[in-house]
């Protein structure tokens, strides 16, 4: 799998980088708190499709993300987009918690 860290994602936010932002949690805990210019797509049973619709290009590049190191729905996620063709996949593995805790609401 591979990853991407918090300074190398902070650093494509500020750079502007065109990539996909996805926060794989429940749209509650996306209303609650995001990380800036992220989307959400749930994991579930729509993921598939709703991946489908929403990220057309699977050479673009994608970063998932859900709470932290200990959730399991980002590597589950990453996995699913890999399965559906998708090559430029990166989870940040420690999630919006580290974000907050380093990064504030910004």
């Amino acid at each position: 799998m591979q990853t991407i860290t918090r300074e190398a994602l902070k650093k494509k936010l500020e750079c502007g980088d065109d990539f996909a932002l996805v926060e794989v949690l429940s749209p509650q805990a996306y209303e609650e708190y995001h990380l800036p210019g992220a989307i959400n797509i749930p994991l579930g049973p729509h993921f598939d499709e709703r991946v489908l619709q929403t990220l057309r290009d699977k050479n673009q590049e994608i970063v998932v993300y859900c709470s932290d190191e200990n959730c399991s729905a980002s590597p589950t996620a990453y996995k699913r987009l890999k399965d559906l063709g998708y090559r430029r996949v990166y989870d940040y593995e420690f999630g919006k918690h580290d974000w907050l805790q380093a990064v504030g609401k910004a």
